[in-house]
């Protein structure tokens, strides 16, 4: 099961079922990585079997490419920072395997690539060795699990201490739980939100205490918690800097990125009329 543009679909070997409408009408990514201008049912169907067809996604067949199509994405910054030291290994979510450390910059990138929001998982044996062959570390081999708070526990018996962490917004309340274990165990997480597009106020709280926040199709989050920011990084899907830590990583990234940049001061959030999604 998986969020797509805000939408759940529900997917069974190459039988994709969307189960409720979009909540987002347009997004910058999908008209440019999918060509989809439009976004309702048929659109989420038509992306969600492209990534089957092209990736082999949740299948035996799923591709493993270090490839960036989304140059601020979570994976991309994460492999950034892994590369430069400042963080020593990665907790993320992988589909057919559930929550997975690895120390492994380029494999945090191959699962990350063309990632959805992984709702639920069952486990799938391709990828299963793949994952494990490329040096990840998976937490429930038998049942592919999701639950990153155990995934950072694992982490840190495998002896990391700097560790960053990824948790979907509709997730949002393992962030409290992470920061009780970050306390507990002497860690430094960086916890980096994503999936943000149906978080609701309730969810705001946990949120906040996040490291990194993406805003993807939220005015939720543009409108309560941006203003917290201490950077903004992209126009069109923000990330949010709620920390100095995630600035760091921030800035990090930006420091491998070849492609010409500007940086000035400005009340956040920083937005560009018609750039980003829309409901």
């Amino acid at each position: 099961m998986i969020y797509c543009c805000g939408a759940k679909v529900k997917v069974e070997g190459m039988e994709v079922e969307v189960l409720e409408d979009p909540v987002t009408t347009y997004c910058p990514l999908s008209s440019r990585i999918y060509g989809v201008e439009r976004i309702d049912r048929e659109a989420v169907k038509q992306i969600v079997l492209k990534k089957l067809r092209d990736k082999g996604f949740a299948s035996e067949r799923r591709v493993f490419t270090s490839e960036v199509l989304v140059p601020f994405g979570a994976s991309e910054v994460t492999m950034s920072c892994m590369r430069r030291g400042l963080v020593e290994c990665a907790v993320t979510v992988c589909e057919g395997v559930g929550t997975v450390v690895t120390s492994s910059p380029e494999l945090v990138q191959m699962i990350g690539s063309f990632l959805t929001g992984i709702i639920s998982t069952h486990p799938v044996s391709g990828i299963l060795s793949r994952v494990k062959g490329l040096g990840g570390v998976v937490l429930d081999e038998a049942t592919a699990k999701i639950d990153q708070v155990d995934g950072v526990k694992l982490a840190a018996q495998m002896g990391f201490k700097r560790i960053a962490v990824t948790v979907a917004g509709f997730r949002c309340w393992e962030i409290p739980a992470l920061r009780r274990v970050e306390e507990e165990l002497k860690l430094e997480l960086v916890v980096m939100v994503v999936c943000t597009t149906r978080v609701g106020v309730e969810d705001l709280k946990s949120i906040s205490m996040a490291d990194l926040v993406w805003a993807c199709n939220s005015k939720l989050i543009k409108e309560k918690l941006a203003s917290q920011a201490k950077f903004q990084l992209g126009v069109s899907i923000p990330v949010f800097a709620l920390t100095s830590r995630g600035k760091a990583m921030l800035l990090t990234h930006l420091g491998d990125l070849e492609e010409p940049m500007v940086a000035f001061r400005a009340k956040l959030p920083y937005e560009a009329p018609g750039k980003g999604p829309r409901s």
